[in-house]
C-alpha cells in the first residue's frame, strides 16, 4: 500500500511520518516533491541550495520514484507531501494510484508556528486552497479521501491513529505511538531547519491550548484559510 499524507507545513506532518516510520513494515520518504518545487518557483527558502542538490528537481522523475518500487521491500510505503508543492506542471494523475489522505490543522495554529521559522507567510505558503483543490480532485475520481485533523491526533493518539489505519486498512501497529528521539534517516536535508521540536520528542505531543493570536496583518490569510479548512474539519475521521 502507498499511501499519501497531504497537509501544508506545520501540520503535525513530520511526527506522523515518523509515526508510520517507526512500523517495522513501512517505508517512508519525506516531501519529494520539494526540489522539483523550489525549482519551478524560484522561491528562497531556507537551504534552497542544499535541497536543490539533494533531491530531483524533476516533478516526472518523483513520480516514478513514488511509485516503483517500495524501499527496502517494504509492504508500505508512507509519502509526505505538502500540497503547495503542487503546482501547475507537477502531475497529479499518480495520485489516482495511492490512498489518499488529509491532515489538517486549525490555521491559527498554522499561521503562528510556520511565521516563527519564516516571517509573514502568504495563504500558498500555508496550503489550505492547494488542500482543497487536490481533496477535490480525488474526488471527481470516485475516491472517497479520508481527512484527520492534528488536534484529535494529538488528544488521543491511540484512538485517532486506530481509526485512520481502520479506514485505509492497515492493522494498526503500537509502535506507531512513540519513536527514537533524534529524527528519522529518511528525514529531508531541510530537517536541520525545521525539525528541532519533533527530533526531541519520542511520541505526539499532548492537547494543544487556546487558539494563538493572529496579527492584524495575517488576518486575511487566516480568513482565506479558514473556509478550506472548515470544509475538511466538518468530513474528519471523528474521535467518537
Amino acid at each position: 500500500m502507498r499511501i499519501a499524507m497531504w497537509s501544508g507545513p506545520r501540520n503535525l506532518s513530520t511526527a506522523m511520518m515518523y509515526a508510520f516510520g517507526n512500523r517495522a513494515d513501512c517505508a517512508v520518504v519525506d516531501e519529494p516533491f520539494y526540489a522539483a518545487y523550489l525549482k519551478m518557483t524560484g522561491l528562497e527558502h531556507p537551504m534552497r541550495t542544499e535541497i536543490l542538490r539533494d533531491q530531483s528537481q524533476d516533478p516526472q522523475r518523483v513520480v516514478s520514484q513514488v511509485l516503483e518500487t517500495i524501499p527496502a521491500q517494504n509492504p508500505h510505503y508512507y509519502q509526505k507531501h505538502m500540497t503547495q508543492h503542487m503546482i501547475d506542471g507537477v502531475p497529479r494523475d499518480w495520485m489516482r494510484d495511492v490512498t489518499n489522505v488529509f491532515l489538517i490543522r486549525h490555521p491559527a495554529r498554522v499561521i503562528a508556528s510556520y511565521g516563527a521559522k519564516r516571517e509573514n507567510p502568504t495563504l500558498e505558503d500555508i496550503g489550505f486552497l492547494q488542500q482543497a483543490e487536490l481533496f477535490e480532485l480525488v474526488q471527481t475520481w470516485g475516491q472517497t479521501p479520508i481527512v484527520i485533523d492534528s488536534d484529535d491526533i494529538r488528544q488521543n493518539p491511540e484512538v485517532m491513529l486506530g481509526k485512520l489505519c481502520e479506514a485505509i486498512g492497515l492493522a494498526f501497529d503500537p509502535a506507531m505511538l512513540s519513536w527514537p528521539r533524534g529524527g528519522h534517516p529518511a528525514d529531508g536535508i531541510w530537517a536541520a531547519h525545521w525539525y528541532g521540536a519533533v527530533w526531541k520528542s519520542t511520541g505526539f505531543a499532548g492537547p494543544e491550548g487556546q487558539l494563538p493570536d493572529v496579527s492584524q496583518a495575517l488576518q486575511p490569510v487566516l480568513e482565506d484559510a479558514l473556509k478550506p479548512y472548515r470544509k475538511l474539519h466538518a468530513l474528519r475521521l471523528r474521535p467518537d
